[in-house]
């Protein structure tokens, strides 16, 4: 049976092609949410530009046919523009007069067409309650949902024979894997002695050979003077420094190393190897207080509280004495001699970036469509590495379920030039990682 999907404010600022995802069911937006949208037009964040793409969606319908009549939608069913004159219980009136009229136009349409299910979409967990209250059939707006406790975490432990594991330990030769078409391209697989658990050998799956292969490098190594501290770790610096695999995802806890390891194979590969000829590390800005329009100076200075994590890491890896930073040295030595580059992710919408190591921190805060936009910048021979962890949320449009970085861990899982890794050991220090398990 065909449905009517009342859209909220909130879910046109999250999704503009919303309009589109309900098959050939009929979509309704409130007059009310289009005042709501307006007010948004003018803003240079994400917000402004869905908001101006929306109306630029709904300028289009508006030349095909009356929108109050309704105007066909491509996969079927009609897209409306209602109002209401309805008035809500006066003990939900005060401070929601929006709220209150979009909930009306979704009670007056449940009563109109009574044949017809009315189905109130919103991201606003308050909203749908109050909408529940009222009798309305309310519902998150999830096309991209991915529940954190199934989440992908491109890791894997296999009981197989003694003699595999010294084939792979021992001789370091790539060997074929039980079960393999259980296991996703480029994930890491830690191999145990079916006779002595403790007696293993880690391997990464190739899709492309059908084999379990060694990691890149030895783990002694290091990379720009950083050796990893644990397994996954050890598992993140070979994605991380894989030529073949162009796409890495590392989600974790605070502490965990995602940031600093991205940003060390990223110096490591193009200072030391020459394959890049950039390191641009970016990441969205999403204020905790005051915006960044109140802080003061010039934008680079505007910019340097949140860029300062990035700029932490990098002269760390730099092992900067206290001398030398008396002496003025700092990360901007390698942004003077071009490679290096850290800038908010505002500015790499419509760029094309080739040949270039490419980390997004703190992608949980992007939505799925955000995402989409930064990865279709990526040119030839460019590497991006997206980091972040779900639980440290600052974006109020995305949650820990439907942010852009889950969504990219999950439709990519598959794919041979991708790969993942979750991380959860804490190394930062003792204090911090207890902070990050109790607190």
């Amino acid at each position: 049976m065909r449905k009517n999907f009342i859209l909220d404010t909130n879910v046109l600022l999250h999704d503009p092609r919303s309009i589109y995802g309900f098959k050939d069911n009929n979509v309704v937006i409130p007059i009310y949410v289009i005042e709501e949208i307006d007010q948004f037009k003018r803003d240079l964040s994400e917000l402004g530009r869905n908001a101006r793409l929306v109306a630029r969606y709904l300028d289009s319908f508006r030349a095909e046919g009356s929108l109050k009549e309704g105007v066909p939608l491509p996969h079927g069913g009609m897209l409306r523009v209602s109002f209401t004159d309805r008035a809500l219980p006066s003990s939900m009136a005060d401070g929601n007069l929006m709220d209150n009229r979009i909930l009306g136009v979704a009670l007056d349409l449940m009563a109109a067409e009574p044949d017809t299910q009315a189905v109130f979409i919103t991201k606003d967990t308050n909203l749908r309650i109050r909408a529940d209250a009222l009798g309305l059939i309310a519902e998150d707006y999830d096309t991209e949902r991915v529940e954190i406790t199934e989440l992908y975490t491109g890791f894997a432990e296999r009981l197989v024979s003694k003699d595999l594991v010294d084939q792979m330990y021992r001789q370091g030769a790539e060997v074929e894997l039980p079960d393999a078409e259980s296991v996703f391209a480029n994930q890491v697989v830690l191999l145990k002695d079916e006779t002595n658990p403790s007696h293993t050998a880690m391997g990464r799956f190739n899709g492309s050979k059908g084999r379990l292969v060694p990691l890149v490098r030895h783990i002694k190594d290091g990379t720009w003077g950083v050796r990893p501290r644990n397994m996954e770790q050890a598992f993140c610096l070979d994605l991380l420094l894989n030529d073949d695999i162009k796409l890495v995802t590392i989600v974790g806890k605070a502490g965990t190393g995602k940031t600093l390891l991205a940003i060390a194979a990223g110096l490591q590969k193009v200072t030391e190897e020459g394959l890049y000829q950039k390191l641009l590390v970016s990441r969205p800005i999403f204020p905790l207080g005051r915006d960044i329009g109140y802080l003061p100076g010039s934008v680079e200075e505007k910019l340097n509280p949140w860029m300062q994590p990035i700029f932490d890491n990098v002269e760390f890896l730099m092992n900067l004495s206290r001398a030398d930073k008396k002496a003025g040295r700092g990360y901007h030595e390698l942004l003077d001699l071009g490679l290096m580059e850290i800038e908010p992710l505002t500015y790499i919408r419509g760029r094309s970036l080739p040949n270039q190591f490419i980390i997004v921190d703190e992608a949980q805060n992007l939505t799925p469509h955000e995402v989409k936009t930064i990865i279709t910048r990526v040119g030839d021979n460019t590497k991006i590495i997206l980091t972040g962890d779900p639980f440290q949320i600052d974006n109020p449009y995305v949650d820990a379920t439907n942010n852009g970085l889950v969504h990219v861990v999950n439709r990519f899982k598959s794919e041979k030039i991708a790969a993942h890794i979750t991380m959860s050991k804490g190394e930062r220090s003792a204090l911090a990682e207890l902070a990050a398990n109790l607190l």
